[in-house]
């Protein structure tokens, strides 16, 4: 069984503006909570209880943004993040009651955008979910004019629009890749190690979790680049961190 926000009111409410937040968690208690908070926090939203639910919500309803627990029945948060991912750049944060470092590892490579551990604070979760739907509506609440146009290589940021164009092709990226790739852009030349990517990237503190740089260094690499394993453009500083060719 699971439950979606769907009545006639709530579809009004979202064409007016409201953020949409999937909610997937097969605790009912937990469920409940976070969906009460969101709504309290003027967003619409819609719940599911196992991984194949919540394929078919997310299809069917395109929600701004994704919680997603790692441990649900019929299919595990990991494989609904890799199917999503493939299909959406909506942001994902996953959830997990395991604390294990490969984990979050394996979140990130999937797509997910960001991760917390059980148990965790609802007034962190509700600030996390805050930031990742700001960085997301960019492209909804810039306006073209007011957006500056980044080069590199055969590669352009449109930050306004929050489109990114190698040559002819228009490129998919998730919200956190376009955001540590804006970033890069705009201090070309300028070599920036993990913590202080995660610093300025991901904006609250991620420590031990470095390695999420290397994996979405890694995402970008097979977008930007010709050849993802020479890369030209997003380069390696052995023993420090990467840069932006100028």
């Amino acid at each position: 069984m699971y439950l979606i926000g769907h009545s006639i009111h709530s579809i009004l409410e979202a064409m007016a503006g409201k953020n949409t937040v999937l909610v997937v968690e097969d605790d009912r208690n937990l469920l409940d909570t976070l969906r009460y908070n969101l709504k309290n926090e003027g967003y619409e939203v819609f719940t599911a209880a196992d991984g194949a639910t919540a394929v078919d919500v997310a299809h069917r309803e395109k929600p701004d943004l994704i919680i997603l627990d790692v441990m649900l029945p019929e299919m595990s948060g990991f494989e609904v993040c890799r199917i999503l991912r493939k299909e959406m750049t909506v942001p994902i944060l996953m959830l997990t009651a395991k604390a294990e470092e490969t984990d979050k590892v394996v979140g990130f490579e999937i797509g997910a955008d960001d991760y917390m551990t059980k148990p965790f604070s609802l007034r962190e979760l509700l600030a996390r979910v805050k930031a990742m739907l700001r960085r997301a509506g960019m492209a909804q609440t810039s306006q073209p004019s007011g957006g500056a146009v980044l080069k590199f290589g055969d590669v352009q940021i449109d930050t306004a629009r929050h489109q990114v164009e190698k040559g002819a092709e228009k490129l998919e990226l998730t919200p956190k890749e376009f955001d540590l790739l804006t970033f890069l852009a705009k201090n070309k030349g300028l070599v920036f190690n993990r913590d202080q990517l995660l610093e300025k990237v991901w904006s609250y503190d991620f420590a031990g979790d470095t390695r999420t740089v290397d994996v979405h260094v890694r995402w970008l690499r097979e977008k930007i680049e010709d050849d993802p394993n020479v890369p030209k453009l997003l380069l390696t500083v052995r023993g420090v961190g990467y840069k932006l060719e100028a």
